[in-house]
């Protein structure tokens, strides 16, 4: 039976951390991508990965971002949205090359649990990438901010970062950019978790709890 290639050690990523661990004592890695097109599952591909740390609900200063050659023509609409155009990703690291940048950024900054706006999305993108290129992985704990607003405020449904931060009060960075978009869902991310404790939610068990997709993606 064929084995696909682990892209990266499962020790480095996938740690084992006490689940009445304080958020405060924990390392978010907030990542977002860009991509050709919304079928993800399918045909579209990764142009842009961008990503930020988070601990102590403190944006961190080291950021992430990177571009990635698709291997296709980006369509006039999305270079429209992103302004990424086939020029921008001409000379830009395969997905491999660049999936493989934004782990070790993870690694490095000790990144314990990833966040992400809609972040379903985004793994499923990894997911295909990934396998289509025969490689394996297994990832840490993923939380969605969608889930995290849910609990907050339950009537609340619309997917759209931006009108998410301004209701939470936090910063709003470039839209439609990878790392921009990032670095607005850290900050809201930081909001949230201020809300979050206040409620009485402050380890690790109740963010699982309250949103964990890691669990639908664990092994691609």
């Amino acid at each position: 039976m064929f084995r696909k290639k682990p892209l990266w050690p499962k020790r480095k990523l996938v740690k084992e951390i006490p689940l009445n661990t304080h958020h405060s004592q924990l390392t978010f890695t907030i990542f977002d991508t860009e991509t050709t097109g919304f079928a993800v599952g399918s045909h579209d591909r990764i142009i842009e990965i961008g990503a930020v740390q988070v601990k102590d609900r403190q944006v961190l200063e080291k950021t992430f971002q990177t571009y990635v050659n698709p291997d296709r023509e980006i369509p006039f609409e999305i270079t429209d949205l992103t302004g990424i155009s086939n020029a921008t990703v001409a000379d830009a690291p395969t997905v491999i090359e660049a999936v493989q940048s934004f782990l070790h950024y993870s690694e490095e900054g000790e990144g314990d649990v990833w966040v992400g706006h809609y972040a379903s999305f985004d793994l499923l993108a990894f997911k295909k990438e990934i396998n289509r290129n025969q490689y394996r992985i297994d990832f840490p704990i993923c939380l969605d901010t969608l889930d995290l607003v849910g609990y907050l405020s339950p009537a609340k449904h619309m997917l759209d970062l931006e009108i998410y931060a301004s209701q939470f009060g936090s910063r709003i960075y470039e839209r439609h950019q990878a790392l921009g978009d990032a670095l607005t869902t850290a900050h809201l991310f930081c909001e949230l978790l201020h809300h979050l404790e206040d409620r009485g939610k402050k380890t690790l068990a109740d963010l699982i709890e309250i949103s964990n997709i890691t669990k639908h993606y664990t092994k691609f």
